[in-house]
């Protein structure tokens, strides 16, 4: 399983001119999900993402622009799914997608991680898995940090 983070100031996720999902102060997570990942990366992920310090602490003289984590500033998180970050380009110059899982279990475990964050007490909006969607950001820094589960565990 992957997941693109970046830390954002707000972004939202359009789907056919509404608006399904929006935040301010937060992180922006984009999801693919690989054939053969399961709920125990859906977990490690989840917990790694609400723990990391990747916001700055405004009382910290020092100037850490990496200090506090996303429960410390009551950020929230906006979860879309992409399939394309399973691309393969090595051969030709058409990305080849075997690598994602199928659209079914794809979905299910996309859920699965935005509720392992709400139970961790996040706020959590979600884009509309399967559907065309426009996402818009402000990259706050910019921070943007890739990571990678594979057997339920961090790689």
């Amino acid at each position: 399983m992957r997941v693109v983070l970046q830390r954002v100031s707000q972004a939202s996720v359009d789907v056919g001119g509404e608006t399904v999902g929006a935040i301010g102060r937060g992180v922006l997570l984009l999801v693919g999900v690989g054939r053969g990942d399961t709920e125990a990366d859906a977990d490690v992920l989840a917990a790694k993402i609400g723990k990391l310090r990747i916001f700055p602490d405004p009382q910290d003289g020092a100037g850490r622009p990496m200090d506090r984590s996303l429960y410390e500033v009551g950020g929230s998180c906006l979860v879309v799914s992409q399939f394309t970050l399973l691309a393969s380009v090595r051969k030709g110059n058409r990305p080849s997608f075997t690598a994602a899982e199928d659209p079914a279990p794809a979905a299910a475990l996309c859920e699965a991680f935005a509720a392992r964050l709400r139970a961790q007490g996040l706020s959590v909006a979600t884009g509309r898995f399967g559907a065309s969607m426009q996402v818009a950001l402000v990259n706050d820094g910019p921070v943007t940090i890739l990571l990678e589960s594979q057997g339920g565990r961090l790689v």
